[in-house]
């Protein structure tokens, strides 16, 4: 499993996760599923969305990437949006499965990570903690 160095492991703050440790060596990769998101979500939930977003595109941008030691969990919640495969065929279940951002549906998302402005995502915004 490839670990991203440098990758914020966590939304500052928070127990909200962005990548895992170790590999799961007896289970294998925790499959990626698109998951629905709903208006009524937590403005927590959201701001970590959005965060992982940010981190995503600071450290990526609109290369592929390999999935590695990012986390399953928080992938889904971007998977089939922001975040589609970039293999064929793709398998959700690989450390190895290739990806990439969909920048436009990105963008409309998550505006202020895209911001023209420069101000883009504030890591140190705890008006949501």
């Amino acid at each position: 499993m490839l670990k991203h160095r440098g990758f914020p492991g966590r939304l500052p703050g928070t127990d909200f996760q962005f990548t895992i440790r170790r590999a799961n060596v007896k289970q294998g990769a925790t499959p990626l599923v698109a998951r629905q998101r709903f208006k009524d979500r937590r403005p927590a939930d959201r701001r970590a969305d959005e965060g992982f977003m940010a981190a995503l595109w600071s450290y990526f941008g609109e290369e592929p990437f390999v999935r590695g030691n990012l986390d399953a969990g928080r992938l889904s919640w971007l998977f089939g949006r922001e975040v589609v495969p970039a293999e064929d065929p793709f398998d959700p279940r690989s450390y190895d499965a290739l990806l990439r951002i969909d920048v436009e549906t990105a963008r409309i998302s998550f505006p202020d990570v895209f911001a023209e402005d420069g101000d883009g995502f504030d890591w140190h915004d705890e008006e949501d903690d």
